[in-house]
């Protein structure tokens, strides 16, 4: 059982590919963390694949069941997106996108026949995939006077935080990422502090 603030993705992109009756289905995984990401790679693998009949991918992000996409890129409605994200859900893996690319054999494979292609090819490619786990993390920026200094990196130094950029001036500031759970715990000493102002940035 996975805690709240873990989730599984793949350590770095992966294939696999499924033929049936001619059809060959290529399937792409890749770890990402926006739809930016995604179309960047849909962008590449149109161009890698000018001849490919069809290009169609699922992708999921963060730990809700409701935040996917699908596309069936011309194919049966349902028979290829869906099929990729189911294999996508029931691997419990999030944060990533799976493209397969279908160059079509000649022979019709009716909608059963492309809803096990479409995900097999993806279990081929989830298979050959290093599946790891990883913590949600929240950054935030605290600024502080440098008098506030000693207590500041006190809480910094006792608790569980990664600091990733510091300023240490008559005026200071630390960027810094923790885990989401332990975020009312943490922020709650920080704003003990007087006269710190702290801003949340990101999750990652």
């Amino acid at each position: 059982m996975l805690f709240e603030d873990t989730y599984q993705t793949i350590s770095q992109p992966a294939e696999g590919i499924f033929r049936d009756r001619g059809s060959k289905f290529i399937a792409y995984a890749f770890p990402v963390r926006s739809e930016d990401e995604v179309k960047e790679h849909l962008h590449k693998l149109k161009k890698d694949h000018p001849t490919a009949r069809h290009h169609c991918y699922a992708w999921r992000f963060g730990m809700d069941r409701t935040v996917f996409r699908v596309n069936d890129d011309g194919e049966p409605s349902g028979t290829a997106g869906r099929p990729i994200l189911n294999v996508l859900l029931s691997k419990d893996v999030t944060n990533i996108v799976v493209f397969v690319v279908r160059y079509f054999g000649g022979t019709l494979l009716g909608v059963p026949g492309l809803i096990n292609a479409y995900k097999m090819a993806t279990i081929e490619a989830l298979d050959s995939a290093e599946i790891i786990q990883k913590t949600v993390n929240d950054i935030y920026r605290i600024d502080f006077e440098y008098l506030q200094m000693n207590d500041v990196m006190k809480v910094m130094k006792d608790t569980s935080v990664e600091m990733l950029n510091q300023q240490f001036d008559n005026s200071c500031s630390i960027e810094f990422e923790l885990k989401k759970s332990e975020v009312n715990r943490i922020i709650g000493k920080l704003e003990d502090i007087d006269d710190v102002k702290i801003q949340y940035l990101r999750t990652v």
